[in-house]
């Protein structure tokens, strides 16, 4: 288990980029909304304080998870955003179905990434139980939509130093 070596919302803030020209999306889901709001509370605070203004922060609700590829593709189509950011969390349940959600999401979010010239940031939690996701929004791990913003914030800054 990765995050027990490494709390999702540590990090050197000085070797994070300014963001004070960045403007960043975000597609969250609706599905298990007590854990994605969090995230999106991490995500957006993070942003904002690495210099992103609030009006340069755009969010985006879609009902589940295997919808955010969807709302990725259309906020970056219709918005001028140097990164996309997706939040959802996947609990695994009694079916295959948390199988399929998860390929989906992140195959999806792999074709985004190649497809377009902005990076698009998987925020996915994909958990066994609502403990291991509370523990990542917030909880004794951190907040996934942290690390995300910081992910974002770091490939926008890659992609518009290669694109010089």
């Amino acid at each position: 288990m990765a995050t027990a070596y490494q709390n999702l919302s540590e990090y050197d803030f000085n070797s994070v980029p300014d963001a004070s020209e960045m403007s960043i999306g975000i597609v969250v889901a609706e599905w298990n909304k007590l854990i994605t709001e969090k995230l999106l509370e991490g995500a957006c605070n993070t942003l904002e304080k690495h210099g992103v203004k609030e009006e340069n922060i755009l969010v985006e609700r879609v009902p589940g998870s295997f919808e955010l590829t969807f709302g990725a593709k259309h906020l970056a189509e219709n918005h001028n955003l140097d990164a996309v950011i997706v939040l959802g969390c996947v609990i695994q349940g009694d079916t295959p179905h948390f199988n399929y959600v998860c390929s989906g999401v992140t195959q999806g979010i792999t074709e985004l990434n190649l497809m377009y010239d902005i990076p698009f940031i998987f925020g996915l939690l994909t958990t066994e139980n609502m403990q291991q996701a509370e523990d990542r929004a917030g909880g004794r791990y951190g907040n996934k939509g942290d690390e995300a913003a910081i992910t974002a914030i770091k490939m926008s800054d890659f992609a518009c130093r290669l694109k010089k």
